[in-house]
């Protein structure tokens, strides 16, 4: 396995893969891995020739400097995982590697057809501005025939599938195959995430009663009302000490809009454990 630093040098090494036909496989992460990102990982070696993986914190979809301080980073350790993996290629530049001074001030700006005026993208205004920068570069560098997203950031999901499948720069990526997979989950029930590194083993415990109660939702959907259900997680889930939901929605799967029926329909929550935000979702 190979550790690359440099954009030359990754364009080197994507450009032999491609000169001899060979298919790749992408996951592009901002570091801390855990089993969640193993699963994406094999599947991408599994699934082509070769496998690129990118660990990049990205500082432009971070709208609170702290969080982004915050954010656990260890590339010796992600580095042995990937390569016990089967990984052939590790891409782990610096900001000033990733983007010029002029896009590391300047603001990006990208039409989401509405994708963003839901849940992440109400709470964290510019955050997927800055995810779809450093998605469409990384992209133009590896040329992926498939790159890998989890499922439990869904509405990333969506957006990514957008920018690839229907957005204005569709033509430049259509040669890439998106492929989603589904959360993986620590053995309580909680769904895997970089963040939970920062949560007490108390709140690690505390935590578990949200994909507790997204799991009773799916009960409570068989009888009552999208609108009903939306109020009983919020006030389940807020009834549990240390725990305070910033939102739970439930909206269509592919346009994120509000819906009022379970057909094709998706639940999103994120909550605070104690300073943690968390997130998870059910699919209905």
């Amino acid at each position: 396995m190979q550790v690359i630093t440099t954009k030359l040098e990754l364009t080197r090494q994507v450009t032999a893969c491609l000169r001899q036909n060979k298919t790749i496989g992408f996951v592009p992460t901002m570091g801390a891995l855990h089993a969640g990102h193993a699963s994406l990982v094999q599947r991408a070696c599994s699934e082509n020739e070769v496998c690129f993986v990118s660990v990049f914190v990205n500082p432009t979809q971070f709208n609170n400097s702290e969080d982004l301080l915050r954010y656990p980073r260890d590339l010796e350790k992600d580095a042995k995982l990937l390569e016990l993996l089967g990984v052939h290629f590790v891409f782990a530049p610096t900001p000033e590697e990733m983007y010029s001074k002029e896009e590391m001030e300047s603001s990006f700006m990208f039409d989401f057809n509405g994708l963003d005026e839901m849940m992440e993208g109400k709470m964290r205004p510019g955050h997927f501005n800055g995810v779809v920068q450093v998605v469409s570069i990384l992209f133009d560098l590896v040329q992926p025939t498939r790159a890998y997203f989890g499922e439990k950031d869904f509405q990333q999901l969506a957006i990514i599938r957008y920018l690839v499948e229907r957005s204005p720069l569709a033509n430049r990526y259509k040669g890439i195959k998106i492929i989603g997979c589904p959360i993986v989950r620590e053995e309580s029930g909680l769904a895997m995430s970089s963040r939970n590194e920062r949560l007490s083993s108390k709140e690690k415990q505390i935590a578990v009663a949200i994909s507790q109660v997204l799991i009773s939702s799916l009960e409570w959907a068989k009888n009552d009302s999208v609108f009903t259900v939306q109020q009983r997680v919020v006030d389940a889930i807020n009834a549990i000490d240390g725990l305070t939901v910033e939102y739970y929605d439930i909206v269509d799967k592919t346009t994120l809009q509000p819906t009022d029926t379970f057909i094709n329909a998706v639940g999103c929550v994120t909550v605070y454990c104690g300073s943690v935000r968390l997130i998870d979702n059910i699919q209905y």
